[in-house]
């Protein structure tokens, strides 16, 4: 295969906390360290979440304004992608970092369960968020954690309310939800491909399953997804030193199966986004509820 393989980190996320990894980088000066190491290594986008000083998650616009001036200025070109999952806020406060432009955001279409509670993604939030996305120029990442979401997102775009092509990441290995199982991926890649042939598609596997996702996506011909957020440890017996030291685990299985390592152009390329820009300022457009 010849096709670049995009490798996207998720540096921090909502529960990965000191105590479970002490490299897990909790400031916004960490994150841009550890970003800017992982971009080095071969990772094209940053998915990012931001933490109050307690390490608790927030959704708070000012942070994510400083992390992507931070990202902007040391990851030159880098993708950065903001979460507006539902562990960092409640309804349209989840969406509040949209206004800052970032080249991408998650976005959940449906509910399921967690490890212990339900994640929570009524319709009307969904495009809410679909709408500030296409209002702010946000491509978004399909968070794919059951098959049903596949068929929303596409339902969605034929509707208007998500700009095509989509860009949808299977999400497998969450307990109480879509376990790694490797005719089911089979199953979400020929669905994409059927209802979605010009849809680009991502491999998350959380846990222990992240190594397994991130070999099937390479070798399936997809893009991958690796990072502190899904998992802390290299195996079981070993702490993850760093983001660098998973993207660069990732960048091996590229070379194992001869798919080169996009770069920050390619991948902006292929997904279709605009050139870097400077960072926006938070402004009163920013919704707090």
């Amino acid at each position: 295969m010849t096709n670049p393989c995009i490798i996207c980190v998720a540096i921090t996320g909502s529960l990965p906390r000191k105590e479970n990894n002490p490299d897990v980088p909790i400031t916004i000066a960490e994150q841009v360290e550890s970003t800017q190491a992982a971009f080095e290594a071969g990772a094209t986008i940053a998915h990012c979440h931001v933490r109050n000083d307690d390490q608790t998650p927030t959704s708070d616009p000012e942070k994510f304004a400083r992390l992507m001036e931070g990202l902007q200025k040391h990851c030159p070109g880098m993708i950065i992608q903001l979460s507006t999952g539902g562990r960092s806020g409640a309804g349209k406060e989840r969406g509040g970092m949209l206004p800052l432009r970032p080249d991408m955001a998650s976005l959940s279409v449906g509910s399921n369960n967690f490890p212990n509670r339900v994640y929570e993604n009524p319709p009307q939030l969904v495009e809410w968020l679909a709408g500030e996305m296409l209002k702010y120029e946000v491509k978004p990442e399909i968070e794919a954690f059951d098959l049903s979401h596949i068929h929303q997102a596409v339902a969605l775009s034929r509707q208007g309310k998500l700009k095509a092509p989509l860009y949808v990441q299977f999400v497998m290995g969450v307990k109480n939800a879509m376990p790694a199982d490797k005719p089911t991926f089979e199953v979400y890649i020929e669905t994409l491909k059927r209802l979605a042939p010009d849809a680009q598609w991502c491999g998350a596997g959380i846990g222990p399953n992240q190594i397994l996702l991130n070999e099937w996506s390479i070798a399936a011909g997809g893009h991958t997804r690796t990072g502190l957020e899904d998992n802390v440890r290299l195996d079981h017996d070993t702490l993850a030193p760093s983001n660098a030291a998973l993207v660069e685990r990732v960048a091996a299985l590229c070379e194992k199966y001869e798919r080169p390592v996009a770069t920050w152009q390619q991948a902006r390329e292929i997904l279709g986004l605009r050139p870097p820009q400077a960072p926006a300022a938070v402004s009163g457009e920013v919704a707090h509820g």
